[in-house]
C-alpha cells in the first residue's frame, strides 16, 4: 500500500524539532500498525499534486488551521482533487480538516459549530461496526482540536460515530472514502501545545477541561489499525457492516 498525504498546513516552527510536520505525524503513527505502507507527500496547499493519481494506492487529507470554507484557490483545487477521488471511487482518509473537506465537496456543509471549540480528549461512540473495526468496544477516545463541524453530510454518507458534541465524528461513503473529526496522529504533548497557544481564543473553561482530560491516553494505535484495515480491505469487505 502506497499512501499519498495532502499536506494541508504547517506546524509552527518551534514545535517541529519536536513533533515534526503534520505528515511526519502520520508516517509515524501508520507505520507502526502497518510496517509495510509507503508514503509519499503533497503539499497542495502549495499546489503539489501527484502528476498521475493513480502513482499511489490512497490518499488522506490532512488537518488545517484554514476553514473548508474560506475563499482559498487551493482549498478550491483541493475539493475538485476530492471529487475526483471519488468518481473514480480512489480509497481516500479524511482528518479534521480533511473530514470536513470531503463533506463541503460531495454535497453536504461545514461551518462554525455554536457549541464552541473541541479540544483535548475526546469520547466517540460507533452506532455500527464496521468491517475494519477490531469488533472491540465501540467507545474511543481521541485528541481533537477544532471550531468547524460538518453539519450536512456528503451525498450517501454513512455517519458511523458521534458525540454529544460532534455529531458526525466518523463518516464513510461507499466502500472508498472514511473520515474522521478527531487527530489519531496528535500526542498529548502536541495537543497540549496547542490549547497554550490558543488558551485565550478557546476561552478559560474550555482549557481547563481540554488540559485535564490529558490525563486520559487517546487510542492512537486502535484508530490506526482501523485505518490500516480500510486502507489495505478489498471493497467487497469495506460495504460490509456488523451491529
Amino acid at each position: 500500500m502506497k499512501l499519498g498525504i495532502l499536506k494541508t498546513d504547517t506546524v509552527r516552527p518551534e514545535w517541529v524539532p519536536d513533533f515534526g510536520e503534520y505528515p511526519d505525524m502520520f508516517i509515524r503513527l501508520l507505520s507502526r500498525a502497518d510496517p509495510g505502507m509507503e508514503f509519499r507527500v503533497y503539499d497542495v496547499e502549495q499546489g503539489e499534486y501527484p502528476q498521475d493519481i493513480d502513482e499511489v494506492d490512497a490518499y488522506l487529507i490532512t488537518g488545517s488551521k484554514s476553514s473548508v470554507y474560506d475563499d482559498k484557490p487551493w482549498i478550491a483545487t483541493l475539493m475538485d482533487f476530492v471529487r475526483e477521488l471519488d468518481r473514480r471511487r480512489k480509497k481516500l482518509v479524511g482528518i479534521c480538516f480533511g473530514h470536513q473537506l470531503v463533506a463541503q465537496a460531495l454535497g453536504g456543509k461545514t461551518e462554525k459549530s455554536d457549541k464552541g471549540w473541541g479540544v483535548g480528549l475526546q469520547t466517540y461512540r460507533f452506532n455500527q461496526a464496521p468491517a475494519w473495526h477490531d469488533n472491540g468496544e465501540l467507545d474511543f477516545g481521541i485528541l481533537a482540536s477544532h471550531q468547524d463541524q460538518v453539519v450536512s453530510n456528503a451525498a450517501n454518507a454513512r455517519v458511523l460515530a458521534s458525540s454529544e458534541f460532534c455529531e458526525n465524528a466518523v463518516c464513510q461513503i461507499g466502500d472508498h472514502i472514511l473520515t474522521f473529526q478527531g487527530h489519531p496522529e496528535f500526542v498529548p504533548e502536541y495537543s497540549r501545545e496547542i490549547m497554550q497557544f490558543r488558551r485565550e481564543m478557546i476561552g478559560e473553561e474550555t482549557y481547563s477541561s481540554g488540559m485535564a482530560s490529558l490525563a486520559v491516553a487517546p487510542e492512537q494505535e486502535r484508530v490506526a489499525r482501523w485505518i490500516a484495515n480500510f486502507l489495505n480491505q478489498a471493497p467487497a469487505q469495506t460495504e460490509r457492516l456488523s451491529a
